[in-house]
């Protein structure tokens, strides 16, 4: 089908991988020419929450921890085979993922660690009966009869104190009071991965971080293609047309201090990232403790048109309980290997095939991971760095008795130091360390209680060019806090508005898969 693109300008608000990969669908599945594709973004670099940067002196700083997976990324997949690797031009990211992958398989031999600094033997998933019925109603209750629900609405206390809880709510982090159907979602479209989630073998790792590993070579591909990017331009609002429908007619924008606007033509289109899980992120450092910031541009904007048209959403379901979405995390850049040999004669795994060792009684709820070394692209062979995150930022810790929030990076270190029971070397670890702990106030929005109107369609009803496609819009029956739902959203939001009739990859099925219940009925009796 060919789309005419004659002096037609698509506009994407946000410079994160949905826009990155909307762009590439541009580019790749409708033949759209580079220089009428305008991606926009406030800060001076690409990759939304995909991010991965910093130096050995300055320390290197990774805000979250992510993972794919091979089997129900359909979407990702499907983009990265077309991205060439920096690499290697000739081999696909997707072809060199899996290649990293296939040579560094993950097995975790250290899932849960006790207070006495033991690691746990986590088979079992720890159920009662209770629990296992509690599970099997919330599958098969359909999403419109749950309502803005939380999952301890559905689960009694002991539910909260099972191996499966502390695994799977810290592989996703999911809290107790977050979204039923989120976590109905979760189980439905990872499956699969339940009779495995003790050793997380299906998890699918990068050669690098997300950014150096993903970011970057679809940056590139994009450039070579004559893509525009405007950097450090703040979209603040929209103009709609009178009556009703969803047409945008201009767009309000910050440059260089200056406000400006931008009147659109009939044929042009926006597309937006409305909210961000990592927006107002803070920064502390070994002698700093970060900041708790509020809304930053996105929320605003996003809260600015829901208010003007109805079909937008209601942001507020998200922006508004900070103290429900916030959670920590930070980065150790090591001058030494002191602390990797430690770890990896610990957890029995060399860096790069654990998943994350979480301290199911530690008050902060802290888990760790060490990555295959380098992390960065231009990390030297001597520095080693790894990441972790507390769910449980304003509690005091076992310790160091401050709320995580008020620590510095050197008071976290030492927190964790003493649940690894690594004291003897604590002071020499310490003194070669670089901890840079972040606070982000928004991180698990996506997953706060919600109705069925509060995410918008991604394509909203009556909307001529207008599409969503952040962790914020709604996708029916995908899962949320992954780089598929972007991917997803960006390809939906394209070929929708384009009127492309391509196939989009499906969801894949798992809960239909005779074995895969079967397996998964077997897993909760374990």
């Amino acid at each position: 089908m060919t789309v005419d693109v004659k002096d037609r300008q698509v506009y994407f608000v946000g410079g994160g991988i949905a826009s990155l990969a909307g762009a590439a669908f541009l580019v790749r599945d409708c033949d759209f020419p580079g220089h009428q594709i305008h991606i926009i973004e406030e800060m001076k670099i690409l990759g939304g929450s995909n991010d991965g940067a910093g130096n050995e002196v300055q320390g290197y700083v990774i805000r979250g921890g992510r993972m794919l997976n091979d089997e129900t990324y359909e979407n990702t997949w499907d983009l990265l085979k077309c991205i060439p690797s920096l690499d290697d031009p000739q081999v696909s990211v997707r072809d060199e993922i899996v290649a990293f992958d296939t040579a560094h398989p993950t097995h975790s031999n250290a899932r849960l660690v006790n207070k006495e600094g033991q690691v746990e033997d986590v088979t079992s998933m720890g159920f009662d009966m209770a629990d296992r019925l509690a599970m099997a109603k919330l599958i098969i209750t359909p999403e419109d009869k749950m309502g803005k629900a939380r999952i301890n609405d559905w689960f009694g206390p002991h539910f909260f104190e099972t191996n499966f809880w502390f695994m799977w709510a810290t592989t996703f982090a999911f809290q107790p009071w977050h979204s039923a159907v989120e976590l109905k979602r979760y189980m439905i479209r990872f499956m699969h991965e339940f009779p495995r989630i003790h050793t997380l073998e299906g998890v699918t790792r990068t050669p690098y971080n997300q950014y150096d590993s993903i970011i970057l070579p679809l940056h590139k591909y994009l450039e070579g293609h004559g893509v525009d990017f405007e950097m450090k331009c703040t979209v603040t609002d929209l103009d709609f047309k009178d009556g009703d429908g969803i047409t945008v007619t201009r767009m309000h924008y910050v440059k260089d201090g200056a406000e400006k606007a931008l009147d659109l033509s009939g044929n042009d289109l926006v597309i937006i990232t409305n909210g961000s899980m990592t927006e107002s992120s803070s920064l502390g450092s070994m002698t700093t403790a970060p900041v708790l910031n509020g809304k930053g541009s996105s929320w605003k904007l996003w809260d600015t048109i829901a208010a003007k048209k109805s079909g937008l959403g209601n942001p507020s379901s998200f922006d508004d309980h900070i103290d429900g979405s916030k959670w920590e995390s930070f980065t150790v850049t090591c001058q030494d290997s002191r602390f990797f040999d430690l770890m990896e004669a610990f957890s029995r795994n060399k860096a790069g095939t654990g998943a994350l060792v979480t301290f199911k009684e530690s008050s902060w709820l802290m888990s760790i991971v060490l990555a295959h070394q380098p992390h960065f692209r231009n990390q030297p062979e001597h520095v080693k760095v790894f990441w972790g995150y507390g769910l449980y930022p304003d509690r005091v810790g076992d310790f160091v008795k401050k709320k995580m929030s008020d620590c510095t990076g050197e008071e976290i270190l030492t927190e964790l130091l003493h649940h690894l029971h690594f004291e003897k070397d604590m002071d020499a670890i310490i003194a070669s360390a670089n901890c840079i702990p972040c606070m982000m106030p928004f991180i698990t929005a996506q997953f706060m209680p919600r109705a069925v109107s509060d995410r918008p369609k991604v394509v909203p009803e009556g909307s001529t060019n207008l599409a969503f496609i952040s962790q914020f819009c709604e996708i029916p029956d995908d899962v949320v806090f992954t780089e598929e739902y972007s991917i997803r959203a960006a390809r939906i939001a394209v070929y929708t508005l384009l009127g492309m009739d391509k196939p989009i990859s499906p969801i894949n099925q798992y809960h239909y898969d005779v074995r895969t219940l079967l397996q998964g009925f077997v897993t909760s009796f374990r």
